[in-house]
């Protein structure tokens, strides 16, 4: 199936090779996201894939209202600012209101549209107005062939490269799974596709006032995912996710970040 890919810093996504888009769920503090892009982009140097780093200014759709929700918009974008030029690095974040587009995308090399407001017309035209790519998080409560929609509404707004992410599809109460064939149907509609592995291994609102997850089967379907055929993998990473303030449960650890792309990376060969 062919793609569309766009550009994001010196490389493309969506041209055939992988790119890894990778980092805390929210940015806690500019130490700890020193030391997730620093480790990050050294691993993916090394194995030969394209990295991004990801993290949250703000947490807008948590679970409790006495939940962390982040350092807000301005003191979040001057941490990933200083990522993106200390660490020479692509970021992305994600924006939950149409005003946050233009100050965003001053640092941000794509927007992140989160799953829940991936259909809000008035958000997708303000991502797509600023000329930087907008990554969408297909919703829980879609289907993949639903996303054909979203690729029209922002071709409409004459976007500037977009991408589709799969994060799990609602099954029941409190439970996620993964249409693997999806990501294809998904993918046909001439735009890059990415695999959120730590996402999919949510149990929303599993925890009662947080949301809980399985972390041990984000290899597998990052496996699985590779197997289908992505563009970009996604993964929350941090050094100790059991003390993380968001997404606790199905954070990856950063220790091992390494080791799940090397599985990825040799699927993809096999592929080949």
């Amino acid at each position: 199936m062919n793609v569309t890919p766009f550009k994001v810093g010196n490389f493309h996504v969506g041209d055939g090779s992988l790119t890894v888009i990778a980092g805390p769920c929210m940015a806690e503090s500019l130490e700890l996201c020193q030391q997730i892009a620093g480790h990050a982009k050294e691993v993916c140097a090394r194995l030969g894939v394209n990295y991004i780093f990801k993290a949250s200014y703000d947490k807008a759709n948590r679970t409790s209202v006495n939940s962390e929700r982040g350092a807000g918009l301005d003191a979040g974008l001057e941490i990933l600012s200083k990522i993106k030029n200390d660490f020479d690095l692509p970021v992305t974040t994600d924006i939950h209101l149409p005003d946050q587009a233009k100050p965003v995308a001053e640092v941000a090399s794509i927007l992140q549209i989160p799953a829940f407001l991936c259909r809000q017309s008035d958000l997708l035209e303000s991502a797509a107005k600023t000329g930087v790519p907008v990554n969408v998080k297909k919703g829980q409560f879609l289907a993949p062939s639903d996303t054909k929609n979203i690729v029209a509404k922002l071709a409409s707004f004459n976007g500037k490269g977009t991408m589709l992410t799969e994060r799990g599809t609602s099954f029941g109460y409190n439970t996620l799974v993964v249409d693997m064939p999806g990501l294809e149907t998904m993918r046909s509609y001439g735009v890059p596709v990415c695999f959120d592995a730590t996402h999919s291994a949510q149990r929303p609102g599993g925890a009662g006032t947080s949301t809980g997850g399985v972390r041990d089967s984000i290899p597998a379907m990052a496996r699985a995912a590779t197997a289908v055929g992505i563009d970009a993998l996604f993964l929350e990473i941090h050094p100790d996710p059991d003390k993380a303030l968001s997404d606790a449960a199905t954070q990856w650890k950063l220790d091992r970040f390494e080791e799940l792309l090397v599985q990825v990376i040799r699927i993809r060969g096999a592929l080949k």
